[in-house]
């Protein structure tokens, strides 16, 4: 399993300074959705210069095909797209993804009806993230029980990636999630005293399962 940290920062300079240390313990780094938002393309484009696969969080509902572009053109080696955008807009992030050599992950974010990941499916992503994000953690939501319904369903037709509240005990539970290739860490890392630290625990927990 890999390990991508959440850069989910607004401001470029935080980012940064957590990247350096963490960089070599993690696989991935990801330009977080506010990083984006605030900086625009130049986080994604200074995160790749680290020479570690970036993921651009874009959180893509429509124009598919311009936002994982846009991505790809500043260095994203990744790129999301939401799971409950419409097909069309999964699909044309797909065809983006193709054209420029990146890989497309589909972000199951609300989306709670396995019928509807049966059709993301369609886009023949490199991935899909189940997802919960910060504000169903405050609400206690736990990650790991729909990760392993997803795993149940999709059979091996696609790479699983997990993201939400996750910390080195729940990662130990990951053991057995059959298809699981990413495992995104954000705050247990970005807001511990010793980011560095914190990354290269989980990172070895991640390499004894």
């Amino acid at each position: 399993m890999r390990l991508q940290v959440a850069l989910d920062f607004t401001k470029l300079e935080d980012a940064i300074r957590v990247a350096r240390v963490v960089s070599p313990h993690a696989d991935i780094l990801e330009a977080g959705t506010p990083l984006i938002k605030n900086e625009g393309m130049k986080a994604v484009k200074v995160l790749s210069s680290f020479d570690i696969p970036v993921m651009a969080d874009m959180k893509a509902m429509d124009t598919g095909y311009l936002e994982v572009e846009m991505a790809a053109q500043a260095g994203a080696s990744i790129v999301s797209v939401m799971g409950c955008a419409p097909l069309e807009t999964i699909m044309s992030a797909r065809d983006a993804c193709n054209d420029h050599g990146v890989e497309l992950l589909v972000d199951l974010m609300g989306v709670t009806d396995l019928e509807n990941i049966r059709k993301a499916l369609e886009a023949k992503p490199d991935y899909l993230l189940v997802h919960a994000g910060i504000d169903q953690q405050k609400a206690g939501a736990d990650v790991t029980r729909p990760l392993k319904e997803v795993s149940r369903a999709v059979m091996g037709a696609c790479r699983l990636a997990v993201a939400g509240g996750l910390d080195e005990k729940k990662v130990m539970n990951l053991r057995k999630v059959e298809d699981l290739d990413i495992v995104v860490v954000g705050g247990r890392i970005t807001k511990s005293e010793n980011p560095g630290e914190a990354a290269r625990k989980i990172k070895e927990v991640l390499m004894s399962l």
